[in-house]
C-alpha cells in the first residue's frame, strides 16, 4: 500500500499545485461573470482521469484523499476561510464523482471518460463552492458560478488535447503504469 502510495506522488504534487493556485485565483474577478480560477480548477479533472486511466479508480481516489488535506490546509493558509471550506467540500464531492462517472465510460471512446466526467462532476462542484464561498456576500456568486462552469465546460473539451498526448505515456505519469 505504502509503495502503490508512493508512485502517485507526480499526481498527488499536481493535484496539491492545482488546488492551491485555484483557491488563490478565485479570489480575483476576471469581470463580471469570472474569476481567474476558472482556468486553473479543470485542470484538476485532468489529474484525477490520468491516474484513473493509468492506473484504476481507486489509485485515482487515493490521489483526492491525501490531495485533499494537504491542499486545503496550504489554501486556508493563503485564502478565506470560506475559500479553504468552500473548495474542500466542493473538490471531494466533485472529484468523486468524476472518478465514478470516468469508470462508467472508461470503455467507450478514449474522450468519452474525461470529457462526460469532467462535464457532470463541475456541475456538482461549481454549485458547492460558489454557495459555500460567496453566499451571503456582496458578490453576485450566482453569475460568478454560471461564467465559472461555462469555462469549466470549455476547458474540459480543451484539456482532452493533453489527456490524449498522455494516453502513451502513462508510465511516466505514474511509473509502472499500464493504461486501464
Amino acid at each position: 500500500m505504502a509503495h502503490a502510495t508512493l508512485r502517485l506522488w507526480r499526481p498527488v504534487l499536481a493535484m496539491v499545485a492545482v488546488i492551491v493556485a485555484s483557491n488563490w485565483l478565485v479570489q480575483f474577478p476576471l469581470n463580471d461573470w469570472l474569476t481567474w480560477g476558472a482556468f486553473t480548477y479543470p485542470v484538476a479533472f485532468l489529474v484525477t482521469d490520468l491516474t484513473n486511466r493509468a492506473v484504476g479508480p481507486e489509485a485515482a481516489r487515493r490521489v483526492v484523499w491525501i490531495g485533499f488535506p494537504v491542499a486545503v490546509a496550504v489554501s486556508l493558509a493563503l485564502a478565506p476561510w470560506r475559500i479553504g471550506v468552500a473548495s474542500g467540500a466542493a473538490f471531494l464531492s466533485a472529484q468523486l464523482l468524476d472518478i465514478a462517472v470516468f469508470t462508467r465510460w472508461r470503455r467507450q471512446s478514449w474522450w468519452k471518460a474525461p470529457l462526460i466526467g469532467s462535464v457532470v462532476a463541475s456541475v456538482l462542484d461549481t454549485a458547492v463552492f460558489f454557495a459555500i464561498a460567496f453566499a451571503g456576500t456582496e458578490l453576485d456568486w450566482l453569475q460568478l458560478a454560471a461564467g465559472d462552469l461555462a469555462i469549466k465546460w470549455a476547458m474540459a473539451a480543451v484539456l482532452l488535447l493533453p489527456y490524449r498526448w498522455m494516453l502513451p505515456r502513462l508510465a511516466a505519469w505514474v511509473p509502472g503504469a499500464g493504461a486501464r
